[in-house]
């Protein structure tokens, strides 16, 4: 509106002040034909220099950005119209004129009447044109799909003119329908008959410009929708932020496809400064910094997911059953499924962000359908104006509260993760008591390293939640498959029972809540006697399972593989210089000590796989001696050193 104004304003002005300057000009009389002659051959070569410029970077015009086509060049060039810019420049020529020394009064009021005189001339000749050099091209005409959405519009519109018409039938004043509906011209071609949605079978059309127009439809439809859930309030402004430039992103990438969560993902991931951030930072802001960018994805993940239903709802009312709509409509699946995912590895990670995510939406969506119904109450007229007030004010209150304190995260304490976990779940109050003491929480960003393969053994790392995965085999030759550790993961406790430096590199692949405890507390857990040794050495099993054989143990959870080192695994111990023989048939895991292999009279270092058939795909190092193995289904090894070796039957029933 101020634009409108201020344009207005200056071609009033501009009016005003050329009239005056005709008058002011001395000779202007005399010079009359020659300056209305000025007139014309700078508009010609206004036209010129702008079909040279044009001509000139059409190349790359064409090749970047929208890629422009000549006809679409040749509109540009015709339709550049000179306004407010040109006349606002001139008036400012005029103003600074009056000393004949630099600029006399009668050159400035030329430059306004010049300057006046084109923008007259583009305004009647080009503007008056452009839409006949449109309609000559073709660039008006309707598409395919826009024909279709025609169709519906109209379609919709002739249900409405019935139903007012069954209304209107029923007063007590008749009126002649034909008179009303002769008005009504732009539904007089529709079918009455025509079944919407139609049913086609051609889905054969796939011009760029009928899928650019029916993208752009589509998400033109997903930006009413977001902004229809922040006007309810249940997106904030960072969040709608987000969202619109991603609809105004792909917008500008329709012929390419729907690109709006190609835009939204990279927003998704936590900047590179986030671990910079997350060292020197005090915990507790860490903390509220990571949570702040988990739940805003959250958010982001649902309205995206909220609005592409209703865009694809919207586009099958409108379009019915083509091959555009079609197409439009699998790529938006495809992208809802990428969010689907993403929420889902928030899940896994951190439940409870989705949890006080989920439980936002809901409260609030129970809280406006409490004021609709409390609409609909008063809309009875049972409830007096002071009561429908009261409760109004109440309700108010509650959204109020919402938006200011949201349910916050319940993160589980330090002490509850360590009591409810297996391992320590067996050990007395005091130990874990001591654990406790000797532990602290930190929160990790994805990509952050826990620790490095070959670097000193300092501490035992505890998952609370989220996942990590080591990068680098401890074999000597390379294992292509990386080892995801879960929930309830203790890292580097095999390391500390046998005073080896780290394996392997862990680097966290989600936002983890590590609990890392300290060298000392695990080495004086091995004093404590009971059993507790033993206890450490099956759970450090499960690490050493997926870290040397990723592929069988990929497949099985956390907890299920828990469970099969529980239930299915034998763990002994040989002496030195004594003779073991191993089945192919089940795994064999080699956790401390050292053995010589029989046959090939190879020298077998801990952590290694002794040969197993079932291994023999996935582990190269037992594929490479069950070939090499003649005795059949069983190994002979001599121990060199002490062993410790833990035997898994039945790990694939």
């Amino acid at each position: 509106m101020i634009a409108y104004i201020a344009n207005t304003l200056i071609f009033i002005l501009s009016g005003v002040i050329i009239a005056q300057s005709i008058f002011s000009i001395r000779n202007f009389d005399d010079n009359t034909g020659r300056s209305w002659g000025y007139i014309f051959l700078i508009y010609i070569i206004l036209q010129v220099s702008r079909a040279i410029v044009v001509f000139v970077f059409y190349p790359a015009l064409r090749y970047f950005g929208y890629g422009l086509n000549w006809k679409e060049a040749t509109i540009v060039i015709w339709s550049g119209l000179r306004g407010a810019v040109g006349l606002a420049l001139s008036l400012s020529v005029k103003s600074a004129s009056g000393d004949p020394k630099y600029l006399s009064a009668e050159t400035g009021a030329m430059f306004v009447f010049l300057t006046g005189g084109s923008v007259l001339l583009t305004l009647i000749i080009n503007g008056s044109t452009a839409q006949l050099l449109l309609s000559l091209f073709g660039m008006d005409a309707l598409s395919k799909s826009e024909e279709t959405m025609v169709n519906y519009a109209k379609h919709q519109l002739l249900r409405k003119a019935e139903e007012f018409s069954r209304i209107c039938s029923g007063r007590d004043n008749p009126f002649d329908w034909i008179t009303v509906g002769g008005y009504a011209t732009c539904i007089k071609d529709v079918c009455e008959d025509t079944i919407w949605p139609p049913c086609t079978t051609n889905n054969s059309y796939l011009d760029i410009d009928d899928m650019k127009t029916m993208r752009v439809c589509f998400l033109k439809a997903t930006r009413e929708a977001y902004w229809s859930t922040f006007n309810e309030g249940r997106t904030t402004e960072s969040t709608i932020s987000v969202l619109m430039e991603s609809v105004d992103e792909a917008i500008d990438l329709a012929t390419q496809g729907l690109h709006d969560w190609n835009y939204i993902s990279t927003r998704l991931k936590f900047p590179g400064y986030c671990k910079f951030f997350t060292n020197v930072c005090p915990p507790r802001l860490t903390r509220w910094f990571v949570l702040k960018k988990l739940q805003d994805s959250c958010h982001i993940c649902s309205a995206f997911i909220h609005a592409h239903r209703i865009a694809r709802q919207l586009l099958l009312d409108y379009t019915g059953d083509n091959g555009n709509a079609a197409i439009v409509i699998a790529e938006s699946e495809a992208e809802e499924l990428e969010a689907r995912k993403f929420l889902e590895s928030v899940k896994n990670s951190m439940p409870e962000i989705l949890h006080q995510a989920e439980s936002r939406q809901v409260t609030f969506s129970m809280l406006k359908c409490l004021d609709e119904c409390l609409n609909d109450m008063e809309k009875e007229g049972i409830l007096t104006e002071k009561v429908v007030l009261h409760i109004h004010d109440l309700l108010q209150n509650d959204l109020e509260k919402l938006s200011r304190s949201p349910p916050s995260v319940r993160f589980p304490k330090l002490g509850d993760v360590i009591s409810i976990h297996p391992l320590f779940l067996n050990l007395s109050p005091a130990i874990r008591y001591d654990l406790e003491r000797s532990s602290k929480v930190i929160l990790k960003t994805p990509g952050c390293t826990l620790y490095t393969k070959g670097s000193k053994l300092t501490s035992v790392w505890l998952i609370g939640n989220g996942s990590v995965t080591s990068k680098r085999s401890p074999f000597p030759f390379h294992c292509p498959v990386d080892s995801t550790y879960a929930r309830g993961s203790i890292l580097g406790l095999y390391e500390a029972l046998v005073g080896k430096p780290y394996l392997c590199d862990m680097v966290t692949n989600s936002v983890a809540l590590c609990i890392k405890i300290k060298l000392e507390s695990i080495i004086s857990l091995l004093a404590q006697g009971n059993g507790v040794e033993e206890l450490l050495w099956k759970e450090c099993t499960i690490a050493v399972a997926k870290l040397l054989a990723p592929d069988m143990f990929k497949k099985f959870s956390m907890q299920e593989v828990r469970g099969i080192v529980d239930e299915r695994s034998v763990m002994n111990t040989f002496s030195s210089q004594e003779i073991i023989e191993t089945s192919h048939h089940s795994i064999n895991f080699l956790l401390s000590g050292c053995l010589r292999d029989q046959t090939t009279e190879q020298l077998i270092e801990c952590p290694a796989i002794l040969p197993c058939s079932i291994l023999n795909e996935s582990v190269p190092y037992a594929r490479a001696n069950v070939m090499g193995e003649s005795s059949g289904s069983y190994s002979k090894y001599k121990v060199v050193k002490e062993a410790r070796i833990v035997r898994v039957d039945n790990i694939s029933a």
